[in-house]
């Protein structure tokens, strides 16, 4: 019995020539796999669908953070998560890293399935290592309504392999309020995260106290590290400790045979057991999963971050694209404002300017110097260590010194012509400008 073929006349049989010179327009022949994870397997599992060099999407049903928790169960992804509290410094240094590195910022956008509308968006970057991997590092500071940047930065500590928590100079009972509900998650589960590491921004011996409550009645290892100045310091910090947690992986992969029980692949347990009445259910993933260590990763040094200007701390060097650039940009309209400039408290280094002269660099270093003198003078008089407000008046111009809000350890340092400005009125529009800092770096909500 013939068949026909739509290439040639009806009845007539499909000569053998004619369906190879078809076959090979085609881009991909027909092929048998052996299961649907195969087929639809596109290569390394990865969250969401590439949709640029350095962008993916997330089509998703529920709420992102439920999203994100079902795709770490589902691919198992070894990644840091960078976490702020008190303090907006996680991105900057994904910045640096991305600048130190020769990467870029990547981008995952979590849409709603259906209508494309988006829901979230989460930054991360993805670091080299001496064996050829990645390591992808994400910040928490997602862009999103507060109920789901708060569930995400949840999902990415608690799944992370380990946890980093950059702590700003909080007084010791705003931090304690601050870190407790990261220990209310931990405990209420589920947490398979075993490592957190804390980065003070400020004195350390604070902190040191609230990490051991942290990690007390967990089975989370909580490690503080001393004062980071810089991002390299971080970066330091971050790469030895994740180091650390790959030296049982290596030793089991170097002597597989010694504790068979584990396989080739997995490391010994270095931490203790999770608390037992946890329901090996919650998760989704077996015990064995979530005590085993990460797979070896040594981390290759990353050269130091450079520096957008001379003398610019490096773990500001992205102010020209945050929101303090923004800030002193706002600030430089103000009447009668000629130049303003946010800079460091505890080394007179600029990280935003807007304005004429003064220059950035005299503003940031004479600045540093009244707030020093200030303080001292506070201290020496039994007032109390807090960073001073003031307003001055010179012959011809005012200067105003404050605390950024939301950013500790930095400071504004403004100066208004006198003939055109009212101090009282420009102390109040300067006051105004907090807004842009509302929903930056809150330090009691998790």
């Amino acid at each position: 019995m013939s068949s026909s073929s739509s290439g040639g006349p009806p009845g007539q049989p499909t000569a053998p020539d004619d369906w190879q010179a078809t076959r090979a327009q085609t881009a991909l022949a027909t092929q048998f796999l052996r299961n649907e994870n195969d087929y639809l397997d596109g290569g390394k599992p990865d969250i969401g669908r590439q949709i640029g060099a350095n962008e993916r999407e997330l089509f998703v049903s529920c709420e992102p953070a439920l999203a994100m928790q079902q795709q770490f169960e589902h691919l198992h992804p070894e990644f840091i998560a960078v976490h702020d509290i008190g303090t907006a410094s996680s991105r900057k240094l994904l910045l640096g890293l991305a600048a130190a590195s020769g990467g870029a910022m990547h981008k995952l956008v979590i849409r709603r399935q259906g209508y494309g509308t988006p829901l979230a968006m989460l930054e991360y970057v993805e670091l080299p290592t001496s064996d050829g991997a990645v390591l992808r590092m994400y910040t928490t500071e997602t862009d999103a309504d507060t109920t789901a940047r708060h569930g995400l930065a949840r999902m990415l500590l608690a799944y992370s392999r380990l946890g980093v928590l950059m702590v700003g100079d909080l007084p010791a009972h705003v931090m304690a309020a601050a870190l407790k509900p990261v220990h209310d998650d931990i405990v209420a589960g589920p947490w398979p995260n075993r490592q957190l590491l804390l980065l003070p921004l400020a004195l350390a011996s604070t902190l040191v106290t609230q990490g051991q409550e942290l990690g007390r009645g967990t089975s989370v290892n909580v490690r503080t590290t001393p004062q980071v100045a810089r991002p390299a310091d971080a970066w330091g910090f971050i790469s030895s400790t994740w180091g650390r947690m790959q030296e049982p992986a290596a030793a089991q992969a170097r002597a597989p045979a010694a504790n068979p029980a584990y396989g080739v692949s997995a490391a010994p347990r270095s931490t203790p057991p999770a608390a037992p009445s946890r329901p090996r259910a919650a998760t989704g993933r077996s015990r064995a999963d979530l005590d085993t260590q990460p797979m070896p990763l040594s981390m290759r040094p990353m050269p130091a971050v450079p520096k957008t200007r001379a003398g610019v701390d490096p773990l500001a060097a992205s102010a020209d694209v945050s929101v303090l650039q923004r800030y002193v940009q706002r600030l430089s309209e103000l009447t009668g404002m000629v130049s303003c400039c946010v800079f460091e408290v505890a080394t007179g280094q600029e990280v935003a300017h807007a304005g004429a002269s003064p220059g950035a660099t005299d503003l940031a270093m004479h600045g540093a110097e009244l707030l020093a003198a200030m303080v001292a003078t506070s201290r020496t008089l039994g007032l109390g260590h807090a960073l001073p407000e003031a307003a001055i008046t010179l012959g011809s111009h005012h200067l105003l010194l404050r605390a950024v809000p939301r950013h500790p350890g930095l400071a504004l340092h403004a100066v208004l012509d006198k003939t055109h400005a009212n101090l009282t009125l420009a102390r109040l529009q300067v006051l105004r400008m907090d807004t842009l800092f509302d929903d930056v770096g809150t330090p009691t909500q998790y």
